[in-house]
């Protein structure tokens, strides 16, 4: 049943998307970053890790929409994907701060670990803007690793 529902709003998703649904001035929304969240983890299930690392660093590709991008880190805060700045792959950000000295990457390892699901708050740079924002951003564990994206609140 699960399984059925994560298909139904993926689907729904990516039919709004089709029709130019959202309008690209319009900022993201809190359920369009689980939707794109639950849109990866579908595409990891369906198409295995290593393809979908290399389809969410596309910084061009499906996987983003607006300042909605898929970033993938490790249970160590080691970037995998990231579809706004794909310099970061292969980085450890563990101990990386936003401006108000918050270690954001080690709240969402931590996140990961003992929730599974969830979402950090912190400061990070919005890739439409480029402006230093409030940034909420939605995690799902799979495996050793998590999936994430977020929104930018003025």
């Amino acid at each position: 049943m699960r399984a059925q529902l994560l298909k139904f709003i993926v689907a729904l998703f990516a039919l709004a998307m089709s029709f130019g649904a959202v309008a690209a001035d319009q900022p993201a929304s809190r359920d369009e970053a689980v939707a794109i969240v639950k849109k990866a983890t579908a595409f990891i299930r369906q198409n295995g890790k290593e393809k979908a690392l290399a389809e969410f660093s596309k910084q061009q590709g499906p996987f983003v929409d607006r300042e909605l991008y898929i970033a993938v880190l490790d249970l160590n805060g080691v970037m995998l994907a990231h579809g706004a700045n794909p310099k970061l792959i292969g980085k450890s950000l563990l101990d990386i701060k936003d401006v108000n000295g918050k270690a954001f990457v080690r709240e969402q390892v931590e996140v990961a670990k003992t929730k599974g699901s969830g979402w950090v708050d912190f400061e990070w740079v919005n890739p439409v803007s480029q402006k230093m924002e409030h940034r909420s951003a939605y995690l799902e564990r799979m495996d050793d690793y998590f999936v994430l994206s977020g929104i930018y609140r003025k």
